[in-house]
C-alpha cells in the first residue's frame, strides 16, 4: 500500500471493461450544444452492440458502452463522421504514479481524470503503478493531466525519480520525527513524571507535555493521511485515507491523544514498508523495460576497408537515441552491447545470448541473413545490423506493452475481490460507529473504552491487503514468465492455464520441429541408392513442397549430380512427373504409382538391401525371395509405421526406388509429456492432419494419451470443443470444496498462424516460438517466444502455483480481517494489533508470497 492509499474497491467511469463490455470514450470538439449531442447519440445507437451512449456537450466528450464481438471502436468513430462531427485526434502518454497500488487508489485517480476537459480515455494500472491517458492536446496539456492526478493526491513522478528509496523520502522522515516525539511522550507520561508539566488549561482539558509531544506525533506523522483524508472527501470516497483521517482527528477530539500519536505513527510506517515491498514486487518489471537500450549506434556510410576487428575504415558512426533508428538503418553492436532494434545480420558473425526474448539460455549462433530481436546481448564478434522495425515496434516493446497490458484483463477472482471489498468496508465501518455509540447511548458504558473499540474497527476495516493479494500476484506471475520467454497476456489467462486438465498439441512444428528431412532411401530393381537421390532431386528442383525442399537438400549434402530436366509437371497432392534424358519419371506418394497400373499389394523389387539412410532392418529386405522385398507388405509399411512419408521413384515401366522424409520429433517432447502428467494434465491429445499410421508412430515416441490424426481446419476446432466439454462437465462433477475446485479447461498449442482458429477456440491458445511472428504474439493468448518446448510446463507449473498464491493471499487476508473484525468489539484487539497485523503485516505477506513467484524454475 503507499502514503495516498485507498482501498475499497473503486472504480469510476473510463474503465476499458464495464460487465464484460468495453468503453470508447472520446473528444468530439463540435459536439457542443444539446442538438449536437442528439444527433450524435441517434447515429452512434443504430449501431448493434451498443449498450450505453452518454453525450457531454459542456465539454464535447462522448462515451459509449459497448459489446466488442458485435461493434468496434471504429465503428463507433464512423458513425459520428456520419453524424457530420469528427472525433478528435489524441495523444497517449503514460504517467508514472507508483503511490497509486491498489484498485481503490486507481478509482480515485480516474474520477479525477474523468473531470478533466480534453481528456478522452484512461487506463489505471495500479500492479505497476502507471497510467495511460489519451488527451486532446488542444483542449488539455499534460501538466493538466499532472496536476489532476496529483490533485487526487498521487505524486507522478520521472523516471529518474523513480528509483529513488522510499526510506529516503519526505514521508518516511516525517515518520520518523513522529515516532520520535512519541517515543517522548511515552518517556515523560511513565518515566519522567516529575517533568511532565502543565504546559496550558481550558475547556476541560489540561495540556501537559506529554500531551503536547502525543498531538504532535500525530500532526507530523500523520499529516499525509489527514492530506489524503482530505481528497477522499472531495471525491466522496469511503476509503482507508478517510477512515484514518476520521480515526486520528476523532481520537485528538474526544482526548485520547496517544492512540491518536499511535495510529498515525503505525499506519504510515505500515505504507512505507508496503510501498517498498510493492517496489520491489514492481522490480521486475522495471527490469524488463531496461534489457532495451536507449541508445544506438548507426553507420551513416559505408566506406574505406575493413580494419580491425572488422569496422570499415573511414566510415562515419553516429550514437542516436534509439527512437531514431529508421527502417533499413545499419546499426553497429559490438561484444557486449545489446541488439537495439529488431533487425537483420549484414556483416558479422556472433554468438548471440536472445534469452531476454526467448528465455533460452544457449547462445545462438548469428551470421549474415540472421533475424536477431532487439534486446538480445552480443557476446562476441562485431556486427552490422539492417533495422527491420522501428524500436516501437520490435519484438521486446511488444512483449513489454503486452506485459504492461496484462492488468487490464481481470481474472474472475480479481473481479470477486473488488465485489467483496465493496460491500466489506461499508459493513466494517457501520459496525465501527455501532460499536462506539450503541454501548454508551444504551447501558452507559464508557465511552472512552467503546470508542477505541470503534477505532479499532475502523482500521479493520481497511481491506488493502485483500484488494492486492490478486493484482500484485498477477503482475509478479507475469512479469516471471516474460523473463523466461514466455508471455501471457492477462491475469484470467494466468488463471485459467493453472486450471486446465486437457493439453492439445498440434503435432508439426509443436512436437515435431517442423522441418523435414531424409531418413532413408532404398534402391530398387539395379539402382543405387545415388542415382535415386539424383532423379528425386532433379524433379523436385522445380517443387515449392516442403518434402520437395528436403529431398533437394539432402542431395545438395550427399553431393549427388544433378540431371538435366525437361516437361516438369506438378500433379496436385500426388507428386511430380518429369523428363530425364528422354524417359518421363514420376516422384510421389503411392497413390500415383498405383494410378500408373502398379499393383503395389504384389509387387516384389529387387534389392541388395542396401540404404543409404536410416535402418530398416535387414530381414526387411530379404522377404522368402532372397534379394528381392515385398514393397507394400515390407518397406512402405515399416517407413510409415516408424511416423515418416513415403516418396516412390520411377517410371511409368519400373520403380527404380524409396524416399521417406519426416519431420523429427523433438528431443524434449517425451519429456514435455511426462511433465504435464506430473503436473497433473489429465489428458495429453496430439491433432494433426497426417495420417494416423504416422501420428500414432509420433504419439508412440512422445507418450501423449490420444490421436486425433487426418483433421482438417475445421475438425481440430470441433475436437477442442469436444474436449472443453469433457473437460466442463468433469468440473462440475469435482466433489471437492468450493476453493480446492478448478474450472478446468483446454489448452491448445500451435504455431499460432496455421492453428488460430483451435487456439481461438480453447480456453487458453498457445502459441509456440512466436519471436517475431506479429500474428502469433497478438492473437494467442499465451505465446512462448522460443522454439523450446519445455516451457510448456513451465507455463503450466507457474500458473498452478500463481492460482495457489492467489488462494492464500485471499483467504489468508480475509480470515486475519474477519477474526480482528470480531475481536476488537470485545476489547481483544488493539488499534496496534489492527495496524501491525491485519494492515501492514497482512500486506506485506501477501506481497512477498507473490513474489515467490519469480523463483519458479523453468528448468525444472
Amino acid at each position: 500500500m503507499s502514503d495516498e492509499c485507498d482501498c475499497t474497491a473503486g472504480g469510476a467511469e473510463g474503465h476499458p471493461e464495464t460487465n464484460g463490455g468495453e468503453r470508447f470514450r472520446a473528444s468530439v470538439p463540435a459536439m457542443d450544444c444539446p442538438s449536437c449531442a442528439g444527433k450524435v447519440e441517434r447515429s452512434v445507437r443504430t449501431l448493434a452492440g451498443v449498450r450505453s451512449v452518454e453525450t457531454r456537450p459542456a465539454s464535447g466528450t462522448l462515451i459509449v458502452d459497448f459489446d466488442p464481438e458485435a461493434t468496434t471502436a471504429a465503428a463507433i468513430r464512423e458513425q459520428v463522421d456520419t453524424a457530420g462531427y469528427t472525433v478528435a485526434d489524441a495523444e497517449t502518454e503514460t504517467f508514472a504514479v507508483p503511490s497509486m497500488d491498489c484498485s481503490s487508489c486507481a478509482g480515485k485517480v480516474e474520477s479525477a481524470l474523468a473531470g478533466l476537459d480534453g481528456v478522452v480515455e484512461y487506463d489505471t494500472r495500479p500492479a505497476s503503478g502507471r497510467v495511460e491517458v489519451r488527451y486532446d492536446p488542444e483542449r488539455a496539456a499534460r501538466g493538466d493531466v499532472v496536476a489532476a492526478v496529483e490533485n487526487a493526491g498521487y505524486e507522478v513522478i520521472d523516471g529518474e525519480r523513480e528509483s529513488s528509496s522510499v526510506w529516503r523520502s519526505r514521508r518516511a522522515l516525517k515518520t520518523g520525527l513522529g515516532a520520535v516525539a512519541l517515543l517522548l511522550g511515552v518517556a515523560f507520561e511513565y518515566a519522567l513524571t516529575g517533568a511532565n508539566a502543565t504546559l496550558a488549561s481550558g475547556f476541560g482539558r489540561t495540556i501537559t507535555v506529554d500531551w503536547a509531544l502525543y498531538v504532535l506525533a500525530a500532526v507530523v506523522a500523520g499529516q499525509a493521511i489527514l492530506r489524503n483524508g482530505w481528497y477522499s472527501v472531495r471525491t466522496r470516497s469511503l476509503d482507508i485515507d478517510f477512515l484514518m483521517s476520521a480515526g486520528v482527528v476523532g481520537a485528538v477530539a474526544v482526548d485520547l491523544p496517544f492512540e491518536a500519536a499511535t495510529l498515525a505513527v503505525l499506519f504510515s510506517v505500515s505504507e512505507l514498508l508496503e510501498r517498498y515491498s510493492m517496489d520491489r514486487a514492481r522490480s521486475s518489471m522495471s527490469e524488463l523495460m531496461d534489457l532495451s537500450p536507449d541508445t544506438a549506434t548507426v553507420r551513416r556510410e559505408a566506406s574505406g576497408t575493413p580494419g580491425e576487428g572488422g569496422e570499415a575504415a573511414g566510415d562515419d558512426e553516429e550514437t542516436v537515441p534509439v527512437d531514431e533508428v529508421a527502417v533499413g538503418d545499419l546499426v553497429v553492436v559490438r561484444p557486449g552491447d545489446r541488439v537495439p532494434v529488431d533487425g537483420v545480420v549484414r556483416e558479422g558473425r556472433s554468438a548471440v545470448d536472445e534469452s531476454p526474448i526467448t528465455g533460452e539460455s544457449v547462445p545462438v549462433d548469428v551470421a549474415p541473413g540472421d533475424e536477431v530481436y532487439a534486446g538480445s546481448i552480443v557476446a562476441e564478434g562485431y556486427l552490422e545490423v539492417e533495422a527491420t522495425a522501428l524500436a516501437a515496434e520490435s519484438t521486446l516493446s511488444k512483449v513489454i506493452d503486452l506485459v504492461e497490458d496484462a492488468e487490464r484483463d481481470k481474472s474472475e477472482r480479481e473481479r470477486f475481490v473488488d465485489r467483496f471489498a465493496s460491500y466489506y468496508t461499508p459493513a466494517v465501518v457501520a459496525l465501527a460507529v455501532a460499536t462506539t455509540l450503541v454501548p454508551p447511548l444504551l447501558v452507559g458504558a464508557p465511552f472512552e473504552t467503546w470508542f477505541v473499540r470503534g477505532l479499532t474497527l475502523l482500521v479493520v476495516a481497511c481491506p488493502c491487503a485483500f484488494v492486492i493479494s490478486t493484482p500484485v500476484s498477477v503482475v509478479s506471475g507475469i512479469t516471471s514468465a516474460a523473463r523466461n520467454g514466455v508471455l501471457i497476456k492477462g491475469g484470467d489467462r494466468l488463471e485459467a492455464m493453472g486450471e486446465v486438465d486437457t493439453v492439445a498439441l498440434d503435432k508439426t512444428g509443436t512436437i515435431t520441429t517442423g522441418e523435414l528431412g531424409v531418413t532413408d532411401v532404398v534402391g530398387l530393381n539395379g539402382a543405387s541408392e545415388g542415382d535415386v537421390l539424383a532423379c528425386a532431386a532433379a524433379m523436385e528442383r522445380r517443387s515449392e513442397h516442403p518434402i520437395a525442399t528436403a529431398i533437394v537438400e539432402h542431395a545438395t549434402d550427399a553431393g549427388v549430380g544433378e540431371r538435366e530436366v525437361t516437361g516438369f509437371e506438378s500433379i496436385t497432392g500426388e507428386g511430380v512427373r518429369a523428363d530425364l534424358d528422354g524417359v518421363t519419371h514420376y516422384a510421389g506418394k503411392p497413390a500415383l504409382f498405383e494410378s500408373l497400373g502398379f499393383d503395389l499389394e504384389h509387387a516384389h523389387v529387387a534389392t541388395d538391401g542396401g540404404l543409404a539412410v536410416g535402418d530398416i532392418e535387414p530381414a526387411s529386405c530379404d522377404h522368402g525371395q532372397g534379394g528381392y522385398l515385398d514393397l507394400v507388405n515390407d518397406v512402405v509399411p515399416r517407413l510409415q509405421a516408424a511416423g515418416k512419408t513415403v516418396v516412390l521413384v520411377g517410371t511409368a515401366d519400373e520403380l527404380e526406388g524409396v524416399i521417406a522424409v519426416a519431420d523429427t520429433v523433438r528431443p524434449a517432447a517425451a519429456a514435455t509429456v511426462d511433465r504435464l502428467h506430473d503436473l497433473g494434465i489429465e489428458r495429453v491429445v496430439m491433432l494433426t492432419g497426417d495420417n494416423e499410421r504416422t501420428a500414432r508412430a509420433i504419439a508412440s515416441q512422445v507418450g501423449v494419451d490420444e490421436v486425433r490424426a487426418d483433421l482438417l481446419p475445421d475438425e481440430k476446432v470441433a475436437a477442442i470443443r469436444e474436449f472443453a466439454a469433457d473437460s466442463e462437465a468433469a468440473a462440475a462433477d469435482d466433489a471437492r470444496l468450493p476453493w480446492n475446485r478448478t474450472n478446468g479447461g483446454v489448452a491448445m498449442v500451435g504455431d499460432g498462424v496455421n492453428d488460430a482458429p483451435a487456439l481461438a477456440a480453447a480456453t487458453v491458445g498457445v502459441a509456440m516460438g512466436a519471436a517475431g511472428t506479429d500474428t502469433a504474439i497478438e492473437t494467442a493468448d499465451v505465446a512462448l517466444m522460443g522454439d523450446d518446448l519445455t516451457r510448456l510446463p513451465y507455463l503450466v507449473a507457474l500458473s498452478q502455483q500463481a492460482n495457489g498464491v492467489i488462494k492464500t493471499n485471499i483467504w489468508s487476508s480475509l480470515g486475519v480481517k474477519l477474526v480482528l473484525a470480531a475481536g476488537a468489539p470485545l476489547g481483544l484487539v488493539s488499534v496496534i494489533h489492527a495496524v501491525v497485523i491485519g494492515d501492514m503485516g497482512m500486506s506485506l505477506a501477501v506481497t512477498g508470497n507473490a513474489m515467490r513467484l519469480a523463483n519458479v524454475d523453468p528448468e525444472e
